[in-house]
Protein backbone atom coordinates (compact mmCIF):
# COMPACT_ATOMS: atom_id res chain seq x y z
CA UNK A 1 0.00 0.00 0.00
CA UNK A 2 1.62 3.10 -1.08
CA UNK A 3 1.45 6.43 0.94
CA UNK A 4 -1.37 8.04 -1.67
CA UNK A 5 -3.35 4.91 -1.09
CA UNK A 6 -3.61 5.81 2.93
CA UNK A 7 -4.26 9.20 2.16
CA UNK A 8 -6.72 8.26 0.02
CA UNK A 9 -8.62 5.87 2.84
CA UNK A 10 -8.01 8.85 5.36
CA UNK A 11 -9.68 11.26 3.17
CA UNK A 12 -12.73 9.12 2.45
CA UNK A 13 -12.63 8.23 5.98
CA UNK A 14 -13.03 11.82 6.78
CA UNK A 15 -16.12 12.19 4.10
CA UNK A 16 -17.99 8.75 5.63
CA UNK A 17 -17.74 9.76 8.59
CA UNK A 18 -19.33 13.10 8.32
CA UNK A 19 -21.88 11.82 5.46
CA UNK A 20 -26.01 11.64 7.20
CA UNK A 21 -26.95 9.80 3.97
CA UNK A 22 -24.98 7.22 1.50
CA UNK A 23 -22.45 8.78 -0.66
CA UNK A 24 -21.86 7.61 -4.30
CA UNK A 25 -18.64 6.68 -5.22
CA UNK A 26 -18.44 9.94 -8.14
CA UNK A 27 -19.55 12.10 -5.22
CA UNK A 28 -16.61 11.07 -2.98
CA UNK A 29 -14.76 11.16 -5.80
CA UNK A 30 -14.93 14.63 -6.26
CA UNK A 31 -14.92 15.12 -2.73
CA UNK A 32 -11.28 13.62 -2.43
CA UNK A 33 -9.88 14.77 -5.33
CA UNK A 34 -9.32 11.51 -6.93
CA UNK A 35 -10.40 8.65 -9.70
CA UNK A 36 -13.15 7.05 -9.30
CA UNK A 37 -11.78 3.64 -9.70
CA UNK A 38 -9.45 4.58 -7.16
CA UNK A 39 -11.61 5.48 -4.82
CA UNK A 40 -14.07 2.26 -5.79
CA UNK A 41 -10.93 0.28 -5.10
CA UNK A 42 -10.39 1.88 -1.68
CA UNK A 43 -14.00 1.80 -0.23
CA UNK A 44 -13.50 -2.15 -0.84
CA UNK A 45 -9.99 -2.36 0.82
CA UNK A 46 -11.86 -0.09 3.78
CA UNK A 47 -14.95 -2.19 4.13
CA UNK A 48 -12.57 -5.62 4.20
CA UNK A 49 -10.50 -3.83 7.01
CA UNK A 50 -13.46 -2.80 9.07
CA UNK A 51 -14.53 -6.43 8.37
CA UNK A 52 -12.06 -7.89 10.05
CA UNK A 53 -10.68 -9.64 6.89
CA UNK A 54 -7.16 -8.29 7.53
CA UNK A 55 -4.61 -8.16 10.83
CA UNK A 56 -6.82 -5.94 12.56
CA UNK A 57 -10.27 -7.22 14.35
CA UNK A 58 -13.87 -6.89 12.99
CA UNK A 59 -14.75 -3.08 13.96
CA UNK A 60 -18.15 -2.04 16.16
CA UNK A 61 -19.19 -0.04 12.48
CA UNK A 62 -19.38 -1.37 8.88
CA UNK A 63 -19.05 0.55 5.74
CA UNK A 64 -22.67 -0.89 3.53
CA UNK A 65 -22.85 0.48 -0.02
CA UNK A 66 -26.52 0.98 -0.15
CA UNK A 67 -29.04 3.23 -1.90
CA UNK A 68 -26.63 3.94 -4.86
CA UNK A 69 -23.63 5.11 -2.59
CA UNK A 70 -21.74 4.37 0.31
CA UNK A 71 -22.17 5.23 4.41
CA UNK A 72 -20.67 3.74 7.81
CA UNK A 73 -23.54 1.98 10.10
CA UNK A 74 -23.25 0.58 13.60
CA UNK A 75 -22.74 -3.30 13.52
CA UNK A 76 -26.70 -4.69 13.52
CA UNK A 77 -25.74 -6.81 16.98
CA UNK A 78 -24.47 -3.55 18.48
CA UNK A 79 -27.75 -1.97 17.51
CA UNK A 80 -28.94 -2.50 21.45
CA UNK A 81 -25.67 -1.35 22.97
CA UNK A 82 -26.51 1.79 21.06
CA UNK A 83 -30.02 2.37 21.72
CA UNK A 84 -29.72 1.81 25.19
CA UNK A 85 -26.73 4.47 25.24
CA UNK A 86 -28.79 6.56 23.32
CA UNK A 87 -32.09 6.41 25.34
CA UNK A 88 -29.59 7.33 28.59
CA UNK A 89 -28.76 10.67 27.48
CA UNK A 90 -30.40 13.69 29.04
CA UNK A 91 -32.54 14.60 26.08
CA UNK A 92 -31.58 18.28 24.09
CA UNK A 93 -33.54 21.26 25.35
CA UNK A 94 -35.23 23.17 22.95
CA UNK A 95 -34.10 26.61 23.08
CA UNK A 96 -36.92 29.41 24.06
CA UNK A 97 -37.30 30.76 19.97
CA UNK A 98 -38.06 26.75 19.54
CA UNK A 99 -40.69 26.14 22.23
CA UNK A 100 -42.67 29.84 21.20
CA UNK A 101 -42.17 28.19 17.60
CA UNK A 102 -43.85 24.98 18.11
CA UNK A 103 -46.22 26.63 20.79
CA UNK A 104 -47.56 28.65 17.98
CA UNK A 105 -47.70 25.97 15.42
CA UNK A 106 -49.33 23.64 18.29
CA UNK A 107 -52.13 26.01 18.81
CA UNK A 108 -52.53 27.31 15.17
CA UNK A 109 -51.83 24.39 13.13
CA UNK A 110 -52.03 23.70 10.06
CA UNK A 111 -49.73 27.22 9.57
CA UNK A 112 -47.00 28.10 7.24
CA UNK A 113 -44.04 29.77 8.28
CA UNK A 114 -44.94 32.81 7.27
CA UNK A 115 -47.86 33.18 9.70
CA UNK A 116 -45.16 31.87 12.47
CA UNK A 117 -43.12 34.61 11.89
CA UNK A 118 -45.42 37.47 11.93
CA UNK A 119 -46.88 36.21 14.99
CA UNK A 120 -43.86 35.53 16.85
CA UNK A 121 -42.15 39.02 14.82
CA UNK A 122 -38.65 37.31 14.00
CA UNK A 123 -37.45 34.90 11.16
CA UNK A 124 -38.37 31.51 12.58
CA UNK A 125 -36.56 29.60 9.16
CA UNK A 126 -33.67 27.48 11.09
CA UNK A 127 -35.90 27.00 14.26
CA UNK A 128 -38.93 25.33 11.99
CA UNK A 129 -35.69 22.99 9.97
CA UNK A 130 -35.05 22.47 14.21
CA UNK A 131 -38.15 21.41 14.93
CA UNK A 132 -38.58 19.58 11.54
CA UNK A 133 -35.29 17.47 12.29
CA UNK A 134 -36.06 16.43 15.96
CA UNK A 135 -39.90 14.94 14.41
CA UNK A 136 -41.86 17.34 16.53
CA UNK A 137 -43.59 18.92 13.76
CA UNK A 138 -43.96 17.89 9.97
CA UNK A 139 -45.38 19.36 6.44
CA UNK A 140 -48.73 19.01 5.95
CA UNK A 141 -49.39 20.21 3.15
CA UNK A 142 -48.81 22.80 0.68
CA UNK A 143 -50.92 26.19 -0.11
CA UNK A 144 -52.52 25.77 -3.46
CA UNK A 145 -52.04 29.46 -4.25
CA UNK A 146 -48.86 30.35 -2.83
CA UNK A 147 -47.09 26.54 -2.71
CA UNK A 148 -46.51 27.78 1.18
CA UNK A 149 -45.63 25.17 3.60
CA UNK A 150 -48.32 24.11 6.09
CA UNK A 151 -46.94 22.70 9.34
CA UNK A 152 -48.35 21.03 12.11
CA UNK A 153 -47.16 18.86 15.14
CA UNK A 154 -46.65 15.04 15.08
CA UNK A 155 -47.22 12.21 17.41
CA UNK A 156 -43.84 12.44 18.86
CA UNK A 157 -44.99 15.90 20.42
CA UNK A 158 -47.75 14.16 21.57
CA UNK A 159 -45.83 11.45 23.34
CA UNK A 160 -43.20 13.93 24.40
CA UNK A 161 -46.31 16.15 26.18
CA UNK A 162 -47.52 12.82 27.59
CA UNK A 163 -50.93 13.75 25.86
CA UNK A 164 -53.23 11.74 23.40
CA UNK A 165 -54.43 14.41 21.26
CA UNK A 166 -53.63 18.24 20.46
CA UNK A 167 -56.73 18.77 21.81
CA UNK A 168 -55.55 18.16 25.30
CA UNK A 169 -53.52 20.74 25.32
CA UNK A 170 -54.59 23.88 27.95
CA UNK A 171 -56.84 27.04 26.51
CA UNK A 172 -54.57 29.33 25.40
CA UNK A 173 -56.31 32.63 27.03
CA UNK A 174 -56.08 32.03 30.19
CA UNK A 175 -52.25 31.98 30.10
CA UNK A 176 -52.42 35.53 28.03
CA UNK A 177 -52.35 38.59 30.15
CA UNK A 178 -55.31 40.88 29.42
CA UNK A 179 -53.44 44.16 29.31
CA UNK A 180 -55.27 45.68 32.48
CA UNK A 181 -51.79 45.07 34.84
CA UNK A 182 -50.47 48.84 35.54
CA UNK A 183 -54.09 50.66 34.95
CA UNK A 184 -55.58 49.87 38.43
CA UNK A 185 -57.53 53.61 39.81
CA UNK A 186 -57.73 54.89 36.16
CA UNK A 187 -61.21 55.64 35.26
CA UNK A 188 -63.36 53.02 34.40
CA UNK A 189 -60.82 50.40 34.88
CA UNK A 190 -61.09 48.40 38.01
Amino acid sequence: MTLDDRQLMKRLEAMLVIADEPMSVVNLATAVGAPVTGVRAALKTLRADYDGEGDGPERGFELREIAGGWRIYVRADLDGVVTDFIGSQAPARLSQAALETLAVIAYKQPVTRSQVAQIRAVNVDSVVRTLLARGLITEMHSDPETGAMHYGTTDLLLQKLGINSIDELPPISPLLDDGADGFEGIDGVA
